[in-house]
């Protein structure tokens, strides 16, 4: 059996469907426990990752667990893993703890979380991402309403991966002994700007897009009246215009972990084009 947090997002989503797939038992952890649109046999368990007391009974008889990161119940949700006798931990942890960089809101949460795992006793593997794929959803709105697409960091070439190539690599390491005590950084296949993905996404839907550039202030305005808190916006302003992180570096892992090359965003795209019409 094996257990998944974050169940209906968009690494979690996709991991319960792989591991299904694989014919493993799996339960899928999310906060409303429902069961709609999990793959046939899945478990739908009901579950809040600060609150470890609502995670505790579904722990039992588990092989293995995929965690997400930055909830205040992770230390106890490890501790009743390992008193359930889970053999191994996947963190979904994120490029950005590399930095090593704990002033750093997100890097900073990202390696608390590798700490707590590191020191709960059990068996680990991190997976850290670059930038999803998915984050593109952000600009549907606009698409839906318009030719010309405003995009912040207009400079920065990030090597977006998609969740599925993410959660193939979760699952090879929740099913494998090889990648115990690993770190895998894990990135998409190409080096993109967000003017080449905006160009992508018009050829999906069949349409002339252009990105437009927001300035500086533009970007962190209206990145903090979408809700995000000003030190996450301070962190991904550390990230892509100061340049404490490089996500432009094309990486082996997904390949050599899976046995084969990430998806491309031009193909996630023509998969998700329906989310922009």
């Amino acid at each position: 059996m094996f257990l998944v947090t974050g169940a209906t997002g968009n690494v979690g989503a996709e991991l319960v469907r792989a591991l299904a797939e694989s014919g493993e038992r799996v339960r899928a952890v999310s906060r409303s426990g429902r069961n709609e649109g999990l793959p046939a046999g899945v478990a739908a368990v009901a579950g809040d990752l600060n609150r470890p007391e609502t995670v505790r009974d579904a722990l039992d008889g588990v092989r293995g667990l995929f965690l997400m990161p930055g909830y205040e119940g992770q230390r106890r949700i490890l501790a009743d893993a390992r008193d359930a006798g889970v053999r191994r931990v996947v963190l979904l942890s994120g490029l950005s703890a590399g930095t090593g960089d704990r002033d750093n809101a997100v890097a900073g949460y990202l390696l608390a979380a590798e700490d707590a795992v590191r020191e709960s006793g059990l068996g680990w593997t991190f997976v850290r991402p670059t930038s999803f794929m998915t984050n593109a959803l952000r600009l549907a709105a606009q698409i839906r309403e318009g030719d010309t697409v405003r995009v912040p960091f207009p400079d920065a070439r990030t090597t977006d991966i998609d969740p599925y190539d993410i959660a193939e690599v979760a699952r090879h390491a929740l099913l494998s002994d090889d990648f115990a005590g690993r770190v895998l950084e894990v990135t998409g296949p190409e080096a993109l700007l967000p003017a080449d993905r905006v160009r992508m996404l018009g050829e999906a839907l069949g349409r002339d897009l252009h990105a437009v550039g927001l300035g500086h202030e533009e970007a962190r305005a209206e990145m903090e009246a979408a809700g995000m808190p000003k030190p996450y916006v301070d962190a991904f302003f550390g990230f892509f215009v100061d340049g404490t992180l490089d996500e432009s570096v094309v990486l082996p892992t997904v390949e050599q972990v899976t046995g084969r090359p990430p998806r491309t965003f031009a193909r996630w795209a023509r998969e998700h084009a329906e989310a922009f019409r």
